[in-house]
């Protein structure tokens, strides 16, 4: 028996209303921390020592308190990345408590929250528009949209020419370190599935065209074979939730949500089954809880730890910056990194590498900062589009933005480009025509 449509409408309203958004922050907050807590029982990395406890609750419970903004703050780009970047460094806290890697833990803390309090502040508050140089018209903008299936179609004919194999998720890495693409097919790669295709789907969607957004998501599905990523196979299933969940929830409500949700499901599929991680509750629970949240809040704890007693970077691993300067590292820091702890290819977010990584954990939060300002870029230039619309189009960014830097996301994943696309369409695309 299905609930009646008022009850669903007065749900609805109240997780948009600053009562309901408290307590889906609080809540994310807590079960974040429970996740861990199950986490530290199958991963190496992450710790946890019951007698310590009462010091993880005080500082999560105090941390908390950052989420409040959260509830005062209107839904932009910025609000969709910061609430997950949120989630990264509240479980760094929790797991800097436990950590048995010797490093300065009160300093990494405490520049982590400042850091995230400092990136906040301009991706939640700066909105003003951008001064519109370049508006396309309504048709023009539709031929854009034909012209982005028409060169995603050719990079995925191209790139299927180096690599194509039809493998399951669990044999990908059998085969993935063979992959070898050239330089500029693998920023087309990065472009069209990180960026372009997205993009294009979120339009066919939200104009009532299913069957091209159909068609989208199958060219998105044919990046699994050709780049064997996890992220590639789950992309277009991710977006389909994103669009679901926009349909019967606020932008906010849904950003809080689109986290919050599957990671709950997953500490209670683990609670309720007690399954290992081999098994199809283990590894939803793999998937979700440690390799897409509490991978990326572990790998703060692992630069934290190599940076304390390695050379800082000062951000010559940026390839364009790399040849300019010596740099005491011939290798990506991913490969560092997998060569010092040997947990694979350890890739992380802009507070690891261009925060602790490159000047370390006195002058992050000032990175951070700066970072705060290039994707609040995002906020202008989608002023004045349709909040479900921005939440759709940027569904994959959060993820990708947890675990690379700050620059790979705006260059080699497209982030750049689908701000280019936000301030380039038309403002009244989704207006009901008379």
């Amino acid at each position: 028996m299905s609930a009646p449509p008022g009850i669903i409408s007065d749900f609805r309203a109240y997780l948009d209303s600053k009562g309901g958004l408290r307590t889906l922050v609080l809540l994310h907050s807590a079960v974040t921390c429970l996740s861990l807590i199950e986490v530290a029982t199958f991963q190496l990395s992450i710790d946890f020592n019951p007698r310590r406890l009462w010091i993880a609750v005080i500082v999560a419970i105090g941390f908390s308190a950052v989420s409040l903004l959260f509830v005062s703050a209107r839904f932009c780009f910025g609000y969709f990345v910061g609430f997950y970047f949120y989630t990264m460094i509240l479980g760094f806290l929790w797991i800097d408590v436990f950590s048995e890697y010797s490093y300065p833990h009160l300093l990494a803390g405490a520049s982590a929250a400042l850091s995230l309090l400092l990136f906040l502040m301009p991706v939640l508050f700066i909105r003003a528009p951008l001064r519109s140089l370049v508006i396309l018209s309504n048709a023009r903008f539709e031929q854009l949209l034909t012209l982005i299936l028409a060169i995603s179609a050719a990079v995925i004919a191209m790139a299927a020419s180096y690599n194509f194999r039809l493998v399951s998720v669990a044999n990908i890495y059998d085969y993935r370190d063979s992959l070898d693409f050239p330089g500029p097919l693998r920023y087309l790669i990065g472009w069209v599935s990180g960026a372009l295709l997205p993009f294009a789907f979120a339009c066919y969607w939200l104009l009532g065209h299913p069957w091209r957004a159909i068609l989208v998501l199958i060219l998105l599905l044919l990046f699994y074979p050709i780049t064997l990523t996890k992220f590639a196979f789950f992309t277009p299933a991710w977006l389909i939730a994103v669009a679901m969940l926009s349909r019967f929830l606020q932008a906010r409500a849904a950003a809080i949500v689109s986290i919050f949700g599957p990671m709950l499901i997953g500490l209670l599929v683990i609670w309720l089954t007690e399954a290992s991680l081999r098994s199809i509750p283990g590894r939803y629970f793999d998937i979700v809880n440690i390799r897409t949240i509490a991978t990326a809040s572990g790998a703060l704890d692992l630069y934290n730890h190599f940076f304390a007693s390695h050379p800082l970077t000062w951000f010559c691993q940026i390839s364009v910056l790399k040849p300019l300067t010596h740099c005491p590292y011939d290798e990506p820091l991913a490969v560092v990194m997998h060569n010092t702890y040997d947990f694979g290819n350890l890739n992380a977010s802009l507070f690891a590498t261009e925060g602790i990584a490159s000047v370390g954990p006195w002058l992050a939060p000032l990175t951070a900062l700066a970072a705060g300002f290039v994707l609040a870029l995002g906020n202008r230039a989608s002023a004045g589009l349709p909040p479900r619309f921005v939440l759709m189009s940027s569904g994959i960014l959060p993820h990708i933005l947890l675990n690379v830097p700050l620059s790979v996301a705006m260059l080699t994943h497209g982030t750049a480009i689908l701000f280019l696309l936000w301030y380039v369409m038309p403002r009244s695309l989704f207006e009901p025509k008379p």
